[in-house]
């Protein structure tokens, strides 16, 4: 038999459907709409993935995943950027794959950045300087997706036991964090009584980042209605600012990549009183005047102005309905609940 390259790798990185299965994977809770989402969303990644390892030519690749269903397209990208990635690592005399997706499907480049930390997952810790990423800021996402990796598809050890790779610096952990905190939308399948009972046994220092990664996933993967994201925000208390600066990355990930969903709107609606469009302005904003810093990297600095524009905006709406400026009177029959009709704050 004539031996093919292309054969050889999709028998040694080939990954099998049922891996995405909540029955595989041993996840826990969720109900039959959550599973079905979910699921989806797995099969997608693996089918970018697969596409891949069965055509490594960027422009002919990109054009293969750009006829998956628009909303679900960006995890089919992030898929494929997981198998250029890894094809890069361990072949040393190609190692521009990734890079060349990225520079014909930029609009992507959240989850072309996610995808990469799922292929340093699978490799040792000291083959994962080889990849040519391009967005200083953004890179930090890497560690984002090898935590969702860990957490997804090695939850007993990362969620249960909540270990950390002692190979990455102190602030790669906290990336990793949000990364191991959307893996909590999967492996607890969307249930928020779940997820409220799995954050509270981590430590508290990893709290915040790991809300701020399950913001993410309920407004970028989606599988749940109204009344449960409702229960999320009231549920998270005063970790709700880490929640919507997740759901606005959410917001704006599928703005630059023109993929936009209704959940991911309703989401940043509940969880940032913001539409998906707004939340992702609110990123924007917090991007001027940003650099690395000594103490800290820009995209901490980042981070942070968001969860704190988001504070601000909070307080502002508890403080509304608290200011003695504010005369609250009932309605008439016709109309029900509380009405403000006199607050200077209310003009524009």
């Amino acid at each position: 038999m004539k031996f093919s390259l292309k054969n050889f790798r999709k028998q040694i990185l080939h990954l099998p459907i049922e891996e995405v299965t909540f029955a595989r994977r041993g996840f826990r809770g969720g109900d039959t709409r959550a599973r079905k989402r979910l699921e989806r969303v797995g099969q997608t990644f693996l089918l970018g993935y697969h596409a891949a390892l069965d055509e490594t030519d960027p422009p002919a690749l990109a054009q293969r995943l750009n006829l998956v269903d628009l909303e679900l397209r960006g995890f089919s990208f992030e898929g494929a950027a997981m198998g250029l990635a890894l094809l890069d690592l361990i072949t040393p005399w190609n190692r521009d794959r990734w890079r060349s997706l990225f520079n014909i499907a930029g609009a992507h480049r959240y989850m072309l950045h996610v995808g990469v930390g799922f292929a340093l997952a699978r490799v040792p810790p000291w083959l994962n300087t080889h990849v040519a990423l391009t967005d200083s800021l953004l890179r930090w996402l890497v560690f984002d997706g090898y935590g969702f990796h860990q957490g997804y598809f090695k939850w007993p050890r990362y969620v249960v036991k909540q270990e950390l790779p002692r190979h990455l610096s102190a602030y790669a952990c906290r990336a990793f964090d949000q990364g191991l905190g959307r893996s909590l939308w999967f492996v607890d399948g969307a249930d928020v009584n779940r997820i409220l009972e799995t954050i509270a046994a981590f430590s508290p220092s990893r709290h915040a980042d790991l809300w701020s990664g399950v913001g993410l996933a309920c407004a970028y993967a989606g599988g749940v209605d109204t009344a449960a994201i409702k229960a999320l925000k009231s549920a998270v208390g005063p970790y709700r600012r880490y929640l919507a600066q997740g759901a606005a990355f959410a917001g704006k990930a599928r703005q630059q990549a023109g993929n936009r969903a209704e959940h991911t709107d309703l989401t940043c609606r509940i969880l940032c009183d913001l539409s998906a469009n707004a939340a992702a302005s609110v990123t924007d904003e917090a991007l001027k005047d940003l650099h690395d810093y000594e103490e800290e990297p820009a995209y901490e600095v980042w981070r942070r102005r968001i969860q704190e524009a988001f504070e601000e905006k909070f307080n502002d709406r508890i403080n509304l309905f608290s200011s003695p400026h504010c005369e609250l009177r009932r309605p008439g029959a016709h109309n029900r609940g509380l009405r403000i009709v006199s607050c200077a704050q209310l003009v524009h």
